[in-house]
C-alpha cells in the first residue's frame, strides 16, 4: 500500500447508495471521515449501523467532531474535548484513534482552546487531531503558540490541512501529498485536497500511512 492512502469524508451518512456513488465516481474508500455528532445545518451524526456497514466493507474511520461554533476559550475547548471523548466511546471507539476537531477557517479560535483540547485528550487514550485551515483565518498562530505553552500540543496532535484544493478526484488521479502546513513544527498527516464533489456529497483526501495505521475498524 502506499505511503499516502486516498480516503473521502462526508457530512452525509454512509448509505448503501452513497457508498455506491463513490466507487462508481472515485475509488474504493479506504477509510471515511465522519461526524460522531448531528449538527444542524452541517452534519448527520454516526449511527452504529454505519459503522457495521463500514467494517462489513473494509473502511476504516476517520473520526471528526464538530459540535461547537468557536474554539475559543480554554473552558469552552475542555468541554469539546469531553463531549468528543463521550461521544467516541459511546461508538465503541477504540483508545488510540485519533479525534479530529472540525476547526473551520471562520470560526474563532486561541492558543487556549486548543491545549484545552489537546490536555484534555490526552489523559482519554484518545489522540488530539485538528482539522484545520492554515492559510486563512487563526489557526496556524494559535496553535504555534499553543505548541510554546505546552509541548504536548505539537507532541501529540495531528493535522489534517484543508488547503490548497486542487479538486476532488479518485485515488488514481490523487495529486502528490503536498498540504500547506503551520509555520512550526508539527505532525501534518492529513490533507483534504478536494472539497465538495459535484458527482457524489464527499470531500477527497490524503493521509500519511502512519495516520492510516491509528484508525479504527
Amino acid at each position: 500500500m502506499a505511503r499516502y492512502i486516498w480516503g473521502v469524508d462526508s457530512a452525509q451518512k454512509i448509505s448503501p447508495t452513497l457508498y455506491e456513488c463513490v466507487i462508481t465516481n472515485f475509488s474504493y474508500p479506504n477509510y471515511w471521515g465522519r461526524y460522531l455528532t448531528t449538527v444542524a445545518n452541517a452534519s448527520e451524526g454516526l449511527t452504529n449501523d454505519e459503522l457495521q456497514f463500514m467494517k462489513s466493507r473494509g473502511v476504516k474511520l476517520l473520526p471528526i467532531y464538530n459540535d461547537f461554533r468557536s474554539a475559543s476559550g480554554y473552558r469552552e475547548g475542555q468541554v469539546a474535548a469531553q463531549n468528543a471523548i463521550f461521544h467516541a466511546r459511546r461508538l465503541g471507539i477504540p483508545n488510540g484513534t485519533p479525534i479530529f476537531a472540525n476547526v473551520e477557517r471562520f470560526f474563532e479560535v486561541d492558543s487556549e482552546w486548543i491545549r484545552a483540547w489537546v490536555e484534555t485528550m490526552y489523559p482519554s487514550g484518545y489522540q488530539s487531531g485538528f482539522y484545520h485551515d492554515p492559510t486563512e483565518g487563526h489557526f496556524n498562530e494559535e496553535f504555534c503558540q499553543a505548541s510554546q505553552e505546552n509541548n504536548r500540543v505539537r507532541a501529540q496532535s495531528i493535522l489534517w490541512s484543508a488547503e490548497p484544493d486542487p479538486g476532488a478526484t479518485n485515488n488514481k488521479n490523487a495529486p502528490t501529498f503536498n498540504p500547506r502546513k503551520v509555520n512550526c513544527e508539527a505532525t501534518t498527516w492529513g490533507w483534504q485536497y478536494g472539497r465538495d464533489s459535484q458527482a457524489c456529497p464527499i470531500d477527497t483526501n490524503l493521509i500519511d500511512q502512519r495516520l492510516f495505521n491509528r484508525l479504527p475498524f
